[in-house]
C-alpha cells in the first residue's frame, strides 16, 4: 500500500494547473450510454475513480479510448449497442457515483439490473431520491438481494419531480435519465451546483432539449435519440480550492490556472479574511501569503454557491495553525470530522460536537504517521504535513488517488517537499 511522506517548511511558489472535475466527469461518462454515437470528453482528468468507471462502462458495451488529443487528455466513449445491463456488486461498491448508470441504462434499452451501491465512510447518502425520479418518469423499480432492477419497456415518460431535500446526485441522474422520455419533464428543488451545467451542455450538445440547469428549476424535453459530440469537461473546483489552501497554509505564491475563479469565491472569500492574498485572474486565481500568521475565520458548509462541504477538510488543517479560534459547521454530510482525530496526531487542538468543530490554532504542528479516511480527508493531512515540523507520513493515499491528479507532481513543481513511498501494492476498494 502507498505512502505519501511530506517533510514541513518549505513554501510553495509556482504553477499549477487544474485538472478536469471528476464530480463532472464521471457523470459524463455515463452519458454516454444515451447514444450509439461516440461522445469525445476533453480536459478529462486520469483518476482511480474514472478508471473504475470506465471498466463498468466496457462492461455494459461502452469502448473507453484514453489518449492524448489537440486539446490534452481526452476520452472516447462509444456504446453502439447495449450489451450488458447488468452492473454488479464487485464494480459499483467502488464508487457510489457509477450507481448512476442505471437511469440511461433504462432509458435507452428499457431495463437495467444495476448493484445499491452500499455504504459510505461519511454519511448514508442513501439512493432514494434517485428511485423516486426514475419511477415518476414511468420505471417499475423492484429491489431484491441488493439489487435494483428498473423496467421501462415502453420508454420512460416526462414527469414532474419534485425532490424533498436537494441532492446532486438525484439531480444528475434524473437529468440523464430525462432526456430520452416521451414528453416534458420538470425538475424541482434541483442542485444548482457548476457539474449541473456541465452536464446540461454536454448533453444538449449531444442533441438533448434541457433548460435551468444551474437553478433549483430544470426542464427537460425529451428526444427520440441522441448524437455524438465533443464536450471539455469543467475545471474541477475542488482540485482548485485545495491548491489555494495549500498556498495560503505554506506562504509564497503560487497561480492556479486553467480554471474558473467564480468557482471558488465562497473560499476566495475565507482565505481573504483570513489574511491571505487572492488575486482573480482570467483563467484562475493567485494566491499570496508573505509569512504573518493567519486569523482564525468561521466557516459553515453549504450548497454552491456556498462553502463546498469537500473543502471543509482542508479549510480545518488550515485552521490548525492561525491566530485564534474557529468554529466549523458541517451541514450537508454527517461522519464528515473524521479527519479531525488525525490532524489531531500533527498536534492540531480540535474538539468536535455534533456538526460542529471547534479548533484552536497553535503556533506549530509536528510531523507524524497519519491515516487517511476518505478522500477530502486525505488530502487535508497533506496540506498539515507542509507547515508540520519534521516528517508526515500518510498511509492509505488511495483515498487520494481516486480524486487528485498527479498531486505529489504538482506541489513538488513549487517546492514542496513530497514524494511517494511504493508499497506492496494497492488494496481493492
Amino acid at each position: 500500500m502507498d505512502r505519501i511522506a511530506i517533510t514541513g517548511g518549505a513554501q510553495l511558489n509556482g504553477v499549477i494547473p487544474v485538472s478536469g472535475a471528476k464530480n463532472s466527469a464521471i457523470k459524463l461518462m455515463a452519458a454516454s450510454l444515451l447514444t450509439d454515437e461516440p461522445l469525445r470528453l476533453t480536459n478529462m482528468p486520469r483518476l482511480a475513480d474514472t478508471r473504475f468507471l470506465g471498466k463498468l462502462l466496457t462492461r455494459l458495451g461502452v469502448s473507453v479510448t484514453e489518449s492524448d488529443g489537440p486539446d490534452g487528455q481526452q476520452t472516447i466513449l462509444h456504446a453502439p449497442e447495449i450489451t450488458s445491463g447488468f452492473a454488479p456488486y464487485d464494480l459499483v461498491r467502488q464508487m457510489r457515483a457509477s450507481f448512476n448508470v442505471l437511469g440511461p441504462l433504462v432509458a435507452r434499452s428499457g431495463q437495467a439490473k444495476v448493484s445499491l451501491p452500499g455504504g459510505c465512510t461519511i454519511g448514508a447518502r442513501p439512493v432514494d431520491l434517485h428511485l423516486q425520479a426514475l419511477e415518476a418518469l414511468g420505471a417499475k423499480i423492484d429491489l431484491h438481494e441488493g439489487y435494483v432492477y428498473a423496467q421501462a419497456p415502453r420508454g420512460l415518460k416526462g414527469a414532474e419531480i419534485s425532490f424533498p431535500i436537494v441532492s446532486v446526485g438525484a439531480t444528475e441522474h434524473a437529468m440523464l435519465a430525462a432526456v430520452l422520455a416521451d414528453g416534458v419533464t420538470v425538475i424541482r428543488n434541483a442542485a444548482c451546483e457548476p457539474e449541473l451545467v456541465d452536464l446540461q451542455e454536454c448533453l444538449n450538445a449531444m442533441g438533448a432539449k434541457v433548460e435551468g440547469a444551474g437553478t433549483p428549476t430544470v426542464t427537460i424535453t425529451g428526444v427520440a435519440r441522441l448524437k455524438g459530440a465533443t464536450h471539455s469537461v469543467i475545471p474541477d473546483r475542488i482540485e482548485m480550492g485545495t491548491y489555494a489552501v495549500a498556498a495560503a497554509m505554506a506562504g509564497g505564491e503560487v497561480r492556479l490556472t486553467n480554471a474558473r475563479p467564480e468557482l471558488i469565491e465562497s473560499l476566495s472569500v475565507k482565505l481573504e479574511e483570513a489574511g491571505a492574498t487572492v488575486v482573480r485572474t482570467e483563467d484562475g486565481v493567485i494566491v499570496k501569503r508573505n509569512g504573518s500568521r493567519l486569523n482564525a475565520v468561521d466557516i459553515e458548509t453549504a450548497p454552491f454557491p456556498g462553502f463546498a462541504t469537500d473543502l471543509q477538510a482542508q479549510f480545518m488543517a488550515l485552521m490548525t495553525t492561525a491566530n485564534g479560534e474557529s468554529h466549523i459547521r458541517e451541514t450537508i454530510f454527517e461522519n464528515r470530522f473524521m479527519h479531525a482525530p488525525e490532524l489531531m496526531r500533527l498536534g492540531a487542538d480540535i474538539s468536535v460536537h455534533g456538526g460542529e468543530a471547534r479548533v484552536r490554532g497553535v503556533a506549530q504542528l509536528e510531523g507524524a504517521e497519519v491515516m487517511a479516511t476518505d478522500l477530502r480527508a486525505s488530502v487535508s493531512l497533506v496540506i498539515a504535513g507542509l507547515v508540520a515540523r519534521g516528517e508526515t507520513v500518510v498511509s492509505r493515499i488511495y483515498h487520494l488517488d481516486r480524486g487528485f491528479e498527479r498531486l505529489e507532481e504538482k506541489l513538488g513543481a513549487c517546492g514542496a517537499q513530497v514524494r511517494r513511498i511504493k508499497g506492496d501494492g494497492e488494496p481493492e476498494l
